[in-house]
């Protein structure tokens, strides 16, 4: 990952290299784990922007991103999501 730009490259199911910017990360207190939110920019059918997060391990050369299992985990995720959503609106009242 580059940290200083803020984005990293990942290889698809194709085998295609696909450029990626991260959102936020975060250490939930609960799960003791470490999240990456991150977008590869490309939209869904209603416009939105594509949204994905993995489960990571800071200060490391080679950063595997891990999937999220748990229906807690996305729970946690999601709840950040909406709040930053809702300051997100806020600011541009």
């Amino acid at each position: 990952m580059n940290e200083e730009e803020m984005t990293f490259k990942v290889i698809d199911d194709e085998g295609k290299e696909i450029e990626c910017e991260i959102l936020f990360t975060f250490e939930s207190d609960e799960t003791k784990k470490n999240y990456i939110v991150y977008t590869d920019n490309t939209l869904d059918e209603e416009g939105n922007t594509k949204v994905y997060a993995s489960i990571y391990t800071p200060d490391t050369d080679n950063t595997k991103l891990l999937p999220i299992e748990t229906e807690k985990e996305w729970k946690i995720i999601e709840t950040i999501l909406e709040e930053l959503q809702k300051d997100t609106a806020k600011e541009e009242e």
